[in-house]
């Protein structure tokens, strides 16, 4: 499959979790095994609404699933859909808040076994400042291709 096939693919596929996280896969880079996603965050991302100059803070958990995706969509394209990546752990260090607006999530892979894949990710916002990276570990599920 070629990168855009790759990206048409999961366009046309996405799980039902991309609406609630407010992701979309925008390219992937074979050589560097890395997929980018942009990342909507919204009000119905964040906690601390109230008054705050910027609209909120997103909510953590959201900021740890934009990383996980972004994560998991370069070991899916790697593999060109034939395995699932169930976390085996993943660790987020937050850097700076995110606040409502777009952002930019990178996943690649750092090792990739028979069984196991190490990968790593990072969030950026719209001027490239980096919002929180992560580390992971999946299992690689085999599964039939297409």
């Amino acid at each position: 499959m070629t990168e855009e096939e790759i990206i048409a693919r999961f366009r046309a596929n996405e799980n039902p979790s991309a609406d609630t996280l407010g992701i979309e896969v925008t390219a992937y880079d074979r050589p560097l095994n890395r997929v980018t996603l942009l990342c909507h965050a919204s009000r119905a991302h964040c906690h601390s609404i109230e008054g705050h100059p910027k609209g909120g803070i997103v909510q953590g958990g959201f900021v740890t699933g934009w990383l996980d995706a972004a994560m998991a969509h370069a070991c899916i394209a790697r593999s060109e859909f034939s395995v699932g990546v169930p976390s085996l752990e993943i660790k987020v260090s937050f850097l700076l808040p995110a606040h409502p607006g777009l952002y930019h999530a990178y996943g690649w892979i750092t090792r990739w076994g028979r069984r196991i894949s190490f990968m790593e990710a990072e969030l950026r916002d719209d001027k490239g400042t980096i919002i929180a990276r992560a580390s992971s570990t999946a299992a690689l599920v085999h599964t039939k291709k297409d």
